[in-house]
């Protein structure tokens, strides 16, 4: 080997030897997209981990629609379906499995045709109550006719088949009927609040302060979230962080984290800034959750056999 060539190869073996490689491939992703701001200064995770694979969804629940991590079972997740299905709820381990089905009662028959179940929260059953509720959506309204909607609530039941009487908690919207895949309940008092489906931003919020059996409450409007550049637009599901300083929106592309270091009411978060954090692609995107803890998340979809992924902090 001619001596030139010897030292050119000699080199190019030293730097590479000798060339600082990234801490692990997450990392570099991590420096390289500016997709994901850290979130500075606030309760969770500070940067997000990529989404993996942890289950599938079955086929009980080939219209999944939401999911609600317990924070009395560990590892159990609350599932649903969409419209048209039984009134009916499932327990799942992490993977999927179904664990337990719950049969809901206590509505007229002539109740369920009507009914579009979107999603599912878990909360105490009042203000100071150590009780943990479900929260299930009955506001699903593609046409946006329904004069009024409703939350079923029910006291969280154990991992095993049985049945259990719904409360119906009914109300209307302050100026007309609206499309709405996303509930949210705040994990001290159990106030509630959704956000609708909108063609044109991340959707309206709008509290459900004055819920009680029997009476009809009227929700009131909290303010609009929008995507930066409004590039995504149609939430169908979301969570709201333990702190009530961060909120997942989950759209058929996307997942979106609204952030408020401080808030302590609806009125401060829908405020804050929207940025995005990491999510899978999946077929119909439908149902988010936190995990307890608030550091890690689980995503759904529509159609058995679709994964199942967690997020968790990087």
């Amino acid at each position: 080997m001619a001596p030139r060539r010897a030292l050119v190869l000699a080199g190019l073996l030293l730097g590479a030897c000798t060339t600082k490689k990234p801490s692990s491939p997450e990392a570099s992703t991590a420096a390289a997209d500016p997709r994901y701001p850290p979130a500075e200064g606030m309760p969770g995770c500070r940067l997000y981990g990529e989404p993996r694979k942890i289950g599938q969804v079955p086929l009980e629940l080939a219209e999944l629609s939401g999911l609600a991590a317990s924070t009395r079972h560990e590892g159990v997740l609350w599932a649903h379906n969409d419209s048209g299905n039984s009134f009916r709820l499932f327990a799942l381990d992490m993977s999927g499995k179904v664990l337990a089905t719950v049969t809901l009662t206590g509505l007229e028959p002539k109740d369920g045709p009507r009914m579009d179940l979107e999603d599912i929260g878990l909360g105490p059953c009042a203000s100071g109550e150590t009780r943990s509720c479900l929260y299930l959506a009955d506001t699903g309204d593609n046409f946006e006719r329904r004069p009024q909607v409703r939350i079923f609530r029910f006291p969280e039941p154990e991992v095993a088949d049985a049945s259990v009487a719904v409360e119906t908690l009914a109300f209307t919207y302050p100026d007309r009927p609206h499309d709405a895949e996303s509930l949210l309940v705040e994990a001290g008092t159990g106030r509630l609040a959704v956000i609708t489906k909108e063609r044109g931003s991340l959707g309206e919020v709008f509290a459900l302060d004055g819920l009680a059996p029997g009476t009809v409450a009227k929700a009131t409007h909290m303010g609009t979230l929008h995507a930066p550049g409004d590039v995504d637009y149609r939430t169908t599901s979301a969570a709201l962080h333990p702190s009530g300083q961060r909120l997942l929106l989950r759209t058929y592309t996307r997942v979106w984290e609204v952030r408020r270091p401080g808030a302590s009411r609806w009125e401060e978060l829908v405020q804050g800034e929207v940025v995005e954090v990491p999510g899978p692609s999946q077929a119909q995107s439908e149902a988010i959750t936190w995990l307890p803890g608030g550091r890690s998340f689980v995503l759904g979809s529509e159609f058995a056999g679709q994964f199942m992924y967690r997020v968790d902090c990087r």
